[in-house]
């Protein structure tokens, strides 16, 4: 059997969130812009889900704007958001750190070469927003400020509550891209005030190819998707059912579970790293110890090519990752942590464990018994 340690590129479906699809395609096969009863039902169950994964998010009613529009997950919904607001027309100003997720960086780089003004913030040695950074932007107030919420590559917690509190103070919209975040850290926008926010079905156990984008206020953002007026008229064209549904139930979960997952995850995660220290010299963990998200460790390897230990754990039956799974493809150093100060050797040498549903202590041990092996054999390797 396979251990799968990549729960931050894609997870496992829940059987509770199988089941609930299941139900939909065998049983709801109504167009839920339809007025007949099987439109009915399956339009009742696309907004009983929609406040499923409102409730998950903090939202128990809605203002009069306000809106959570189902998308094909969170690369759309940052896409829409980004390229569909006021913030999107030459001369105006967006402001994001350094370390975004390639959702938010290409679509950045289109609006820069369409003259927008694009500003980066860097991040220090574990990934957080310097002293006296965000304060530095807000000067001169941007058109926009988005922030990834929970680093994918390294699990990196910006303290957001705070600065969501001082960017809506200076008046400045703010988009969160949260997409790591739900399930595995307590998200409340009622406590925390953005503006938008991101969101995927599978980074939580639901189906891939749904998500959300929320909209404090929609009137400020363009339709992206037009034909049909479906989700507010903001995006036309049939909602994917099965697939909202199955959100909708790994959000129920997420309630149901709250502290107990995180909890479980955050002793897994700790559980693997105090094993590496103990079992390997030359280790080195990026990103703090107590700001990450409690199911991942991303760790360099001194003297060895992550790559090659990837490759290596992947023959023996286990699943991590040397970098984001969008850039699974290309063998480079990750951009988020040259911007943390790695160098490109250092970053090379760097892998990233997620834990998550199905992942057991005993098989976390399993993992630093092959991991003790592979890194001395590697490093033989290089020596010899």
């Amino acid at each position: 059997m396979r251990i799968y340690l990549d729960h931050n590129a894609t997870t496992p479906l829940r059987p509770e969130v199988r089941d609930a699809m299941l139900r939909v395609l065998d049983e709801i096969h109504g167009n839920p812009s339809s007025v007949h009863a099987e439109g009915a039902a399956a339009h009742a169950l696309v907004e009983g889900a929609r406040d499923r994964v409102a409730e998950a998010i903090g939202i128990r009613s809605w203002g009069p704007s306000e809106r959570l529009v189902f998308t094909a997950g969170a690369s759309e919904a940052n896409n829409a958001l980004l390229r569909g607001g006021p913030w999107a027309r030459r001369g105006a100003r967006i402001v994001a750190t350094n370390v975004e997720h390639p959702s938010v960086q290409a679509p950045l780089e289109v609006l820069a070469a369409g003259g927008v003004r694009v500003e980066r913030i860097g991040v220090d040695a574990e990934g957080m927003l310097p002293e006296g950074g965000l304060e530095e932007v807000l000067r001169e107030p941007p058109d926009l400020v988005t922030l990834i919420w929970g680093n994918n590559e390294t699990g990196t917690l910006l303290p957001l509550a705070g600065i969501a509190e001082r960017i809506r103070d200076a008046g400045v919209w703010l988009h969160v891209d949260a997409t790591q975040v739900l399930g595995k850290y307590p998200v409340d926008l009622r406590d925390v005030p953005v503006d938008s926010l991101s969101l995927s079905a599978h980074k939580l156990n639901g189906p891939k190819g749904v998500g959300a984008l929320y909209l404090r206020d929609a009137r400020r953002v363009a339709p992206w998707l037009l034909g049909g007026g479906q989700e507010r008229g903001l995006r036309g064209g049939t909602e994917n059912v099965p697939g909202i549904a199955g959100f909708g139930m790994a959000c129920e979960l997420v309630q149901k579970e709250g502290d107990a997952r995180v909890s479980a995850y955050a002793a897994l995660r700790d559980r693997l790293w105090h094993g590496i220290e103990a079992r390997i010299e030359g280790v080195r963990r990026n990103g703090p110890a107590d700001a990450v998200l409690c199911n991942t460790l991303n760790v360099e390897f001194e003297g060895v090519a992550g790559e090659v230990l990837l490759q290596a754990l992947d023959l023996e039956g286990v699943a991590v990752s040397a970098g984001a799974a969008c850039h699974s493809g290309k063998v480079s150093a990750s951009h988020v942590l040259l911007a943390m100060g790695r160098s490109v050797h250092e970053a090379g040498s760097c892998l990233r464990f997620s834990v998550g549903y199905g992942v057991d202590a005993t098989q976390i041990d399993r993992v630093l018994e092959w991991l003790d092996e592979l890194v001395q054999r590697a490093r033989g390797a290089v020596g010899a």
